[in-house]
């Protein structure tokens, strides 16, 4: 098996960017998900460009100081988590990865002790 394989039809999107922002891979969720964008030919594109002004700055800032943003929205009466953070080979900082999920309103919490 390749060992990137598992990650087309893994249940979230999942964008992969260079340290200046340039997508390097999405996988089939992800190419959905911003299908109204370009889809799959937003690959090679920056992901820079295809934010508005304010979001444009936090990213710019988090490829920049290799900072973690995990965020929740609500969509047309659906909520999803955004995890965006920084991904390194050899110890060597390589860009970004986006993880996008779907998440229940009654997502249930649970405290762990120990």
């Amino acid at each position: 098996m390749n060992t990137t394989e598992w990650i087309q039809e893994f249940p979230a999107a999942v964008t992969v960017t260079d340290e200046r922002g340039t997508i390097l891979a999405m996988n089939d969720r992800a190419c959905a998900m911003f299908a109204s964008d370009g889809g799959a030919a937003l690959i090679g594109a920056n992901v820079l460009t295809c934010h508005p002004e304010v979001a444009r700055s936090k990213l710019a800032a988090m490829l920049n100081e290799r900072t973690v943003n995990c965020y929740t929205i609500e969509k047309n009466g659906k909520w999803k988590m955004f995890y965006q953070a920084p991904w390194y080979a050899g110890g060597i900082y390589r860009g970004f990865v986006e993880i996008a999920m779907d998440i229940p309103a009654d997502l249930p919490h649970f405290v762990r002790l120990g």
